[in-house]
């Protein structure tokens, strides 16, 4: 292997690399293989998530890329599941700002439109604008650009995708209207995982993905918090998912950021006392 610095991110690179996104080329998924792994990766298209996780396991791609979080619509929360229920490592992650883009055959305009496809997070994303558009019936699909190729491939008229302007140029798409997301502002963090565990030295590491239960009593979840803030971690995510098989009771997932690495394994001595079923997901360079 060979260790190369890209964008900020330290990672370990392997030429041929086959590497899992959830959607098609000209997705979101695939913009960030590209950024975070460089242009001469090999891309396994999964049209669902849990698609991407039986690619891991079947061979047919050695790490994933998986949105975790948008700064609109919040947490992606099955898929902190798929990470806990397969015993993922999270090795990295990566940001980027999502710019979606209405889209149909070249020839036709908004008024031509009777139905728009998309990903139910990009619909929700871009609902403030289609408010003036009543004529248009939004659905959702499993992907974006995979509703691009499906336009340009069987020349759906009448039917619009919101994507990004990659599928457009990749899908030979007319943009119809550009920039509709609601905030202008509009970010999902991805990380990137594998079923082993990163190789990353040490000196790199500075954020790292938790997860833990605790007991049902006043004060427990606070006394947990304070360990990390006594070790000087910075508590930069927490998520709690309910436990299905144990009504009432919950798993949290942390993310934490440090400046040392040796706080952090402090911090996580003491914790995997404190906790229940404590779990590391992922040790990692913080991308931002």
């Amino acid at each position: 292997m060979k260790s190369r610095f890209r964008s900020g991110l330290f990672f370990y690179h392997k030429m041929s690399k086959n590497i899992a996104i959830q959607g098609v080329l000209g997705s979101f998924h695939h913009q960030v293989a590209k950024e975070y792994f460089g242009t001469d990766v090999s891309v396994v298209e999964c049209l669902s998530f849990d698609d991407l996780v039986e690619s891991l396991f079947d061979g047919r791609a050695e790490s994933a890329v998986m949105a975790i979080e948008n700064s609109i619509a919040g947490s992606i929360i099955p898929n902190y599941a798929l990470i806990d229920a397969n015993k993922l490592h999270i090795i990295g992650e990566h940001y980027i700002n999502v710019h979606h883009n209405l889209m149909a055959l070249n020839g036709q305009s908004i008024g031509d439109i009777r139905e728009v496809f998309s990903h139910p997070m990009a619909l929700l994303q871009c609902k403030k604008f289609f408010k003036d558009y009543p004529h248009i019936k939004l659905v959702e699909d499993a992907d974006t650009a995979e509703t691009a190729r499906r336009i340009h491939t069987n020349k759906l008229s009448g039917v619009g995708a919101i994507a990004s302007r990659t599928a457009a140029e990749i899908f030979d798409l007319n943009i119809l209207a550009s920039e509709i997301q609601t905030i202008k502002n509009n970010a999902t963090r991805f990380v990137i995982v594998q079923r082993q565990n990163s190789v990353i030295p040490q000196e790199a590491i500075n954020k790292a993905s938790l997860q833990f239960e605790l007991d049902h009593k006043r004060g427990s979840l606070a006394a947990v918090l304070n360990v990390m803030s006594d070790c000087k971690l910075s508590l930069t995510k927490i998520q709690s998912l309910p436990k299905i098989e144990t009504p009432w009771k919950y798993a949290f997932f942390v993310d934490v950021t440090f400046d040392r690495y040796a706080d952090f394994e402090k911090a996580k001595a003491i914790l995997k006392i404190m906790a229940e079923q404590f779990k590391v997901h992922g040790e990692y360079k913080n991308a931002k």
